[in-house]
């Protein structure tokens, strides 16, 4: 990969985190008002999440 190549992550909605950790989107939002998960906002002003910090959070809840 040069220099210029980016990797570009997939953002989750707020429906395919809700389905990874079976709650309602609504709990999404909320760990995201509260600092629980990071999230992005697109132009429109939806909520984004990085793939990879929902599977990492997702990993240390089941072990914690």
């Amino acid at each position: 990969m040069d220099s210029d190549s980016a990797v570009v992550e997939r953002l989750l909605t707020p429906a395919e985190v809700a389905t990874i950790f079976r709650v309602d989107p609504k709990t999404v939002s909320r760990w995201a008002r509260s600092g629980k998960l990071h999230a992005l906002r697109t132009l429109g002003g939806h909520r984004r999440y990085p793939e990879s910090e929902i599977w990492a959070l997702l990993e240390q809840h089941q072990d914690g």
